[in-house]
């Protein structure tokens, strides 16, 4: 075994040496800061390279995975049965790395056909229950703190998924069904989707009634990272580390967090822009395109409950905030600001309408257009995620450049806790925790 390995080994480098060659050939041939075009010949053979290469680095997955099988064996075999009984029930998770970096360099080198880490099958045996947790094309989870480390990067640095309603999900389970209420309506006998309270004298009857749920499904959904990482970044663990988790932690938010506000529910969650459950403020008459304007803003808080008025959050699009500073409504020959500036009359992080922080994100739309500027209680979305990521490294999605690709995959699903906008026990306009502006075109 130990000989198919090395001669695996000797045709890998093989290859890269070939196809460096050919490389180098082709750049020789650049002019005029114009590159070099490769002949037929040449592209068909680094099409073969590429392809040889794959099924080597697959054979030499192989070979690791059998040798580490056959040595989990030879070891078990050895253990006496008062040796096995003495063994505890529940083990501490293994921390055979010292840092991330040190894990995606060890992930990189298995793909590469330069062995596994013992550190790797430690986690995957802890994890799975089993010593034959080696993926064949390269996948491994990650230490726990250190995962731990990448997720909490996410949520908390997050202005969106630091306040949704969070559920994490452990073990196979791939979906959760939510039983909420569902009520629509303040009105006497909906409240709470049927229950129904009475003044009655003594002895009278009343009309029994019952609260009615509505089952949210979710179901969790991947999302993908993708990094690339040059022979010198996968020198250096220290640098690895600081530019995969920073990389991974603002990439993935984004995603998670614009669908969030936007997401179809397909194959993504469901964003708020586009629930049944959110509702959509009126322009004013006579308003001038891509303006916010004092009246908007009145109305648009007069469309969100009283109850999550205390937990709302603004959202608005950067080029929203110039109208922001000269809104004032007047009164008399002067007028009062409607918006307090961060660090202003507020003495706060964020600035304020109505009391609540207004926090500008990248996911809101341009000045004019629906969701320019949202008016939200995230706590009133559901979104459910399991929190150990899956990571994966190839050496053959950028074989020919000499770099190695890392992905994780973090598994979410969300969608708003309504699933419509609820009509007031006295008034007219619908209310929700999710109020956008119409379209002001």
């Amino acid at each position: 075994m130990a000989t198919r390995r090395m001669g695996l080994l000797q045709k890998k480098a093989a290859l890269v040496a070939e196809g460096r060659k050919i490389i180098d050939a082709v750049a020789a041939r650049d002019k005029d800061g114009a590159p070099g075009v490769e002949t037929a010949e040449e592209a068909a053979r680094l099409n073969a390279i590429d392809a040889e290469a794959a099924q080597v680095v697959a054979a030499l997955a192989r070979e690791e995975a059998q040798i580490e099988r056959e040595r989990a064996a030879g070891h078990a075999v050895a253990e006496t049965e008062e040796a096995q009984a003495s063994k505890p029930t529940v083990k501490a998770a293994p921390k055979p790395f010292r840092s991330f970096g040190e894990q995606l360099i060890a992930i990189a080198n298995y793909s590469q056909g330069k062995g596994v880490h013992p550190g790797l099958m430690a986690i995957q045996a802890a994890a799975s229950g089993s010593s034959e947790g080696v993926p064949a094309d390269g996948g491994f989870l990650v230490q726990q703190d250190f995962a731990t480390t990448v997720l909490d990067g996410m949520m908390t640095g997050g202005e969106l998924l630091s306040r949704v309603f969070n559920v994490p999900m452990s073990g196979t389970a791939n979906g959760i069904k939510i039983n909420t209420i569902d009520e629509t309506n303040r009105a006497n006998g909906s409240r709470w989707g049927g229950i129904r309270a009475y003044w009655a004298a003594e002895a009278a009857t009343v009309t029994a009634s019952a609260p009615k749920f509505r089952r949210a499904e979710l179901n969790l959904h991947k999302l993908f990272g993708l990094f690339y990482a040059t022979d010198e970044l996968l020198a250096d663990a220290a640098a690895l580390e600081a530019v995969a988790r920073r990389g991974f932690e603002e990439e993935l938010r984004f995603k998670a967090e614009d669908a969030i506000f936007r997401g179809t529910g397909a194959g993504q969650p469901l964003g708020i822009l586009g629930a049944s459950g959110t509702v959509s403020q009126a322009k004013e008459t006579g308003q001038v395109a891509a303006t916010v304007v004092a009246e908007n803003i009145m109305k648009m808080w007069a469309r969100m409950p009283a109850p999550n008025r205390k937990n709302a959050v603004w959202l608005i699009n950067q080029e929203v905030e110039p109208q922001l500073d000269k809104m004032y409504i007047a009164v008399g020959t002067g007028g009062i600001p409607v918006y307090m500036p961060p660090a202003g009359l507020s003495q706060n992080g964020y600035g304020t309408l109505k009391g609540r922080p207004v926090i500008p994100v990248e996911y809101c739309e341009a000045p004019g257009t629906v969701g320019d500027i949202v008016l939200a209680d995230f706590s009133e979305y559901l979104m459910i995620s399991r929190g150990t990521p899956d990571w994966a490294s190839s050496m053959h999605v950028k074989f020919l450049t000499d770099e190695m690709t890392f992905r994780m995959i973090w598994r979410a699903d969300g969608q708003p806790a309504r699933s419509a906008a609820i009509t007031p026990y006295k008034g007219n306009n619908t209310l929700s925790p999710f109020v956008t502006l119409a379209t002001r075109a």
